[in-house]
């Protein structure tokens, strides 16, 4: 065991154990060191008067002492920072961008280095013609005051009142910080001088009934804006929240809305009665046209068959007429005698008609009488 252990605790000199009797300590040497203590008389009679006046120049150098002590202690202070998990530091060295830091804990040099901590992950909102007074469940919004931002004429020299959001983070710190002095400012403008050129060049109606193409375009050129300048800006999100004519316009507006829903009602009914209508009557058309054809075609084949037949009939009849007129003969009765249900020879001498063959089909007899 060496000596220190066995010097008992009453011969031990008591030394601060804890940060904060490490700093009152401090401060009570600071407070000798500006405080004349008042020594003890010696004996030999000299009054406190007659002392030696304190010197300026060690009150001088107590003060630098002082100062150097608060610099010491603020460097060291200002040597370490944290940065949060959705933010980064951008830290500059004599004015000037050095580096980026990511979150966590870094060191730089104090007084020649400083830091600003901006947050990327935080999306920032602008709205438009309207503003939140109590976000939450039942969110409540008020569009009073707000005519200037929102009332817009259109390409067809229509005024409409267009209320819409945009979102956005910071996307390059570096631009954000040191490229746009008010950069909140210029997204407004920006978004509002926008919007008014898009819904300008755009008809009354389109812009009532394509509200998505619409924050589709704006967010496109707005973005483009923002690139230009290099406000260090990027898009999240451009939502229009409510297109209408004015107040003012209201009862007009909607009754030619109706009347425009009524034309379109009445042209859709005439174009299916159209669609069902002109096909079945061309379908007709190019039914009675074949047909047509087909009878012609099928008329002038039986003509041209009945002439080739009746042509090698005149030659076989010019051969041999007798065979050729026996046989003519024959065959018409060949196809007529099949039709014929009974037969009857006329006799001059015969006061009646005498039947000659029963030609009935299935033996029916002959009525009677004939």
């Amino acid at each position: 065991m060496s000596n220190q252990d066995q010097q008992p605790p009453w011969g031990r000199k008591k030394r601060p154990q804890t940060p904060e009797e490490i700093v009152a300590q401090l401060i009570k040497k600071l407070q000798d060191l500006f405080t004349d203590k008042k020594k003890p008389d010696s004996g030999d009679g000299e009054s406190p008067s007659k002392r030696p006046p304190t010197s300026p120049f060690s009150i001088i150098s107590k003060v630098l002492i002082l100062a150097l002590i608060i610099i010491l202690f603020q460097g060291v202070y200002q040597s370490f920072y944290k940065v949060a998990p959705n933010e980064v530091g951008v830290v500059l060295r004599f004015g000037k961008y050095n580096r980026t830091a990511q979150p966590g804990l870094h060191l730089k040099i104090p007084y020649m280095e400083s830091l600003a901590k901006v947050n990327i992950l935080q999306i920032q909102k602008q709205e438009f013609g309207f503003r939140t007074r109590n976000p939450g469940q039942k969110t409540s919004f008020d569009s009073r005051g707000y005519d200037m931002e929102s009332l817009m004429l259109t390409a067809d020299k229509n005024v409409i009142n267009v209320a819409w959001i945009v979102q956005y983070r910071i996307a390059d710190p570096i631009n954000y910080l040191f490229k746009v002095q008010d950069v909140k400012q210029a997204v407004h403008d920006l978004s509002e001088a926008v919007t008014r050129r898009v819904v300008g060049n755009m008809d009354f109606d389109y812009v009532l009934s394509n509200r998505e193409i619409l924050a589709a375009n704006v967010k496109q050129e707005l973005q483009e804006q923002l690139n230009f300048l290099e406000a260090g800006v990027g898009l999240v999100t451009v939502q229009f929240q409510d297109i209408n004519p004015p107040e003012q316009v209201k009862p007009a507006f909607n009754e030619v809305n109706e009347a425009d829903q009524d034309m379109k009602r009445l042209v859709n009914e005439a174009e299916e009665t159209y669609n069902r209508v002109i096909p079945a009557a061309r379908g007709n058309a190019l039914k009675i046209v074949e047909e047509s054809r087909g009878y012609a075609t099928e008329r002038i084949n039986n003509a041209m068959g009945e002439t080739s037949r009746f042509v090698e009939i005149l030659s076989e009849y010019k051969n041999a007429p007798d065979v050729t007129r026996q046989r003519m003969y024959l065959e018409k009765m060949q196809s007529i005698l099949p039709q014929v249900e009974t037969i009857y020879i006329m006799d001059e001498a015969q006061q009646g008609p005498l039947p000659l063959l029963n030609l009935r089909k299935n033996n029916q007899p002959v009525p009677q009488g004939q």
